[in-house]
């Protein structure tokens, strides 16, 4: 109670402290979830000329059309490939956010998804399959890169009264890629069957931006002073990030983190389970994870087509209906930080799984029944986007603002070098719950 008034007092905190840190977020985000989430819609569009570059690629080569449950697992491979790429990515993403640096984590990924790219885009000339395969992969181990390293990233250049607010841009990222993949693959840009590998290998368009632009911006200032121990450059990062009069606290909070992890043998993500002071904490945030990754949303992403078909969408109007759940999530991403403060995160996230639950039984029992009546395949629709929109306001944006809390209520229990030795095993825990859920 008695913080209260001097949350309401600090209005001018709640600004970003300097356009370094806002453009930083950009150059961040813009090949870190944003891609995650454009290579989670741009595969929608070109279902149908897929599979006609899938059946022509057999028959030239085997001299027999393929077999359609054979095209069907085929198919299956490429969409659900990505997620396998996605596991392997946030695997080594914590890893490489030590040994490379974040910052030179995002951009060594870049590569990646360059050579990706590459291999999707000469996957229709070659005439080999395989190699779209291989892209859509190496495309996933990409995002599970970013979605490690970019939360990490962000929450260690924001001063603390911004995590939660830094937290809520990558969500805006990844849904803002999701629509951009959305627009991309309509017919009037990139949708034509002739264009579909280059639509495919666009994703290089974001690796080469933040390879222009994130070079520009500082380290993060954790891993400068803790990691590498050059305490001249966090002094110049966070002055950069934070302004020369406000650099001061931050510096501060890292040399406590410094001193406290002084002689502190780092655990290994395992040994996590084991310690008492966090085991709440890492079972808070692999049960949070998984619930909205296992929730169905990405279900609905990479088998949209399939679903709007079955309800009864005609071919030529399923892009731009595609194209309206990209907007509902984009839209929920902007609005649900207002909701936050009046509504609470907890009544969000149990109100919007309860509401999950209540449009997936809607739009089961439609798409089983919808012969019987016209209006039943616009209930399946309708119930698509109200199960859209029920995620986003609820666990997606809810569960983004909330994490980053819970790792810092570990810091509130006495258990500082813990944390600062946990906060990036944690982050591992977190972008693998992803790409498992992804699969």
């Amino acid at each position: 109670m008695e913080s209260q008034p001097l949350l309401r007092g600090s209005s001018a905190r709640s600004k970003l402290p300097s356009w370094t840190l806002f453009l930083a977020v950009c150059a961040v985000g813009i090949g870190g979830t944003f891609q995650y989430g454009y290579n989670v819609s741009i595969i929608n569009a070109p279902t149908q000329h897929i599979h006609r570059f899938l059946n022509e690629t057999w028959t030239n080569r085997y001299h027999k059309a393929l077999n359609p449950d054979l095209l069907t697992f085929l198919w299956s491979v490429i969409a659900s490939v990505f997620s396998l790429g996605g596991l392997c990515g946030a695997v080594v993403g914590g890893s490489m956010a030590i040994r490379l640096g974040r910052k030179g984590a995002l951009l060594m990924n870049n590569i990646i998804a360059m050579l990706a790219s590459i291999l999707m885009g000469i996957s229709f000339p070659t005439g080999l399959f395989e190699l779209l395969i291989a892209g859509r992969f190496l495309i996933g181990i990409n995002s599970g890169v970013g979605i490690c390293v970019q939360p990490l990233y962000l929450g260690e250049v924001a001063p603390k009264h911004l995590r939660g607010g830094m937290a809520m841009g990558s969500s805006i990222f990844l849904t803002g890629g999701i629509l951009m993949g959305q627009i991309i693959g309509l017919r009037e840009l990139l949708g034509e069957e002739m264009y579909w590998p280059l639509l495919l290998s666009s994703s290089c368009l974001p690796a080469f931006a933040q390879l222009l632009f994130l070079p520009w911006f500082p380290e993060s200032p954790r891993y400068l002073l803790i990691d590498r121990g050059d305490e001249l450059s966090c002094v110049k990062a966070l002055k950069r990030f934070h302004g020369s009069s406000e650099y001061g606290r931050e510096m501060e909070d890292i040399q406590r983190e410094s001193f406290a992890l002084d002689g502190v043998k780092a655990k290994k993500p395992w040994q996590l389970f084991t310690d008492r002071a966090v085991r709440w904490q890492l079972i808070t945030v692999i049960v949070m994870t998984m619930g909205q990754q296992l929730s169905g949303i990405n279900a609905i992403y990479f088998y949209a087509t399939y679903v709007f078909e079955q309800a009864g969408i005609s071919a030529e109007q399923i892009p731009y209906v595609t194209l309206g759940t990209g907007a509902c999530e984009c839209l929920t991403a902007l609005t649900c930080g207002l909701l936050i403060d009046y509504v609470g995160r907890r009544y969000l996230i149990i109100g919007g799984y309860l509401l999950m639950t209540l449009w997936s039984i809607v739009l089961t029992f439609s798409l089983t029944y919808q012969e019987l009546y016209p209006w039943v395949p616009y209930v399946s629709m309708t119930s698509i986007f109200a199960f859209i929109l029920s995620f986003g306001l609820g666990p997606e944006q809810t569960e983004t603002v909330l994490l980053p809390g819970v790792l810092t209520g570990v810091l509130l229990h006495g258990c500082f070098p813990l944390l600062c030795n946990s906060r990036d095993k944690k982050q591992i825990f977190s972008g693998n719950q992803k790409g498992i859920s992804q699969a």
